[in-house]
């Protein structure tokens, strides 16, 4: 069924996120062992007709099961991921992947069999050195929420668990390695089909806890015809220093109707939404990467470090390096 935005205005962040429609789910195991590093493609065009025919392109995800690597999406910016952490590519955008050690970096379609695969293989690549499993998932969903030109996600996010999440994700980590080294293919049924959907929604519910307006009508906010555009503007460029009128003028609509609709959906005013999304970015890049608070305060549309610092501690309660050593003390 449908949903109006009068629906899905009253919907908890998590009742909205059960209610995606995801499909063509698959599980893909890799093996990794130092030195090693690859580049994959947009998950689009063939890949994309593997999973879900018809599909333009995909979400992928992936559960680290053993070991550590980094991530990095079109940016080139690193992500580091864990032991128990999920790496999460809500566009399928193009990234490389690697491990602690430096490595040539090789296509991923030069360790596969050629495109259409009978069974899915399990990728083996590197040297001789530690060993890094990866369990990687793909989904298809046309929901606005995964439209490349809103962003309302990273390119790349992880996804650092603890608590009964953690286990619950650890059990999930056993049985997709089950299902994958026993029946190398597409999930065989609806229950093995339906673990990558609770996986990705999960990852997604705990990555959004943060969000500004997570629990008031966010999801709703992305279908709506003034705010989306204003949105789309603000995830893309969070550095700018946008003002109501350019946001107006961007989702053409009038200033005092793009203020009218933040606050009636979101509860905010659209510039309190930037500062609010700012901060998710950045709690975001000091949990999983080297960039220094310097840099990150750029990327957050500071115009030093010293304002970025006073903003967050005003937010968060810390300043920036102390939220970081102790989220890494986790």
């Amino acid at each position: 069924m449908t949903e109006t935005p009068a629906d899905t205005a009253e919907l908890p962040l998590a009742h909205a996120l059960n209610r995606l429609q995801l499909d063509g789910a698959i599980f893909f195991r890799s093996e990794f062992t130092e030195a090693w590093s690859f580049s994959s493609p947009a998950a689009a065009g063939d890949m994309a007709q593997v999973v879900r025919p018809g599909a333009e392109r995909l979400i992928m995800f992936h559960i680290v099961a053993k070991g550590s690597c980094w991530v990095a999406g079109p940016d080139g910016e690193r992500h580091w991921a864990h032991e128990g952490d999920v790496i999460v590519m809500p566009y399928g955008d193009e990234y490389e992947m690697g491990g602690a050690s430096d490595a040539q970096t090789v296509p991923i379609f030069s360790l596969l069999a050629p495109l259409p695969w009978t069974t899915l293989p399990v990728l083996r690549h590197g040297g001789e050195g530690d060993r890094t499993d990866v369990v990687c998932g793909y989904l298809h969903s046309e929901d606005p929420l995964f439209d490349p030109r809103l962003r309302a996600f990273p390119s790349v996010f992880v996804v650092r668990l603890d608590g009964p999440a953690a286990q619950w994700v650890r059990s999930s980590i056993e049985y997709a390695l089950a299902i994958s080294s026993e029946t190398p293919g597409p999930a065989p049924d609806a229950g093995s089909k339906r673990l990558p959907e609770l996986l990705l929604v999960e990852m997604l519910r705990l990555h959004l806890a943060s969000a500004p307006s997570a629990e008031h009508g966010w999801i709703t906010a992305l279908h709506d015809p003034a705010l989306a555009p204003a949105l789309a503007c603000l995830h893309a460029r969070p550095e700018h220093p946008w003002t109501v009128a350019e946001l107006a003028h961007e989702a053409a609509v009038s200033r005092s109707l793009l203020d009218q609709r933040f606050r009636e959906i979101l509860g905010l005013s659209p510039i309190r939404y930037l500062t609010e999304w700012r901060m998710h970015i950045a709690t975001d890049l000091l949990a999983s990467t080297d960039l220094t608070v310097a840099q990150i305060a750029k990327r957050t549309g500071y115009e030093s470090q010293e304002a970025f610092s006073r903003a967050f501690k005003r937010r968060m309660g810390s300043a920036p390096s102390a939220w970081r050593a102790a989220r890494n003390a986790v």
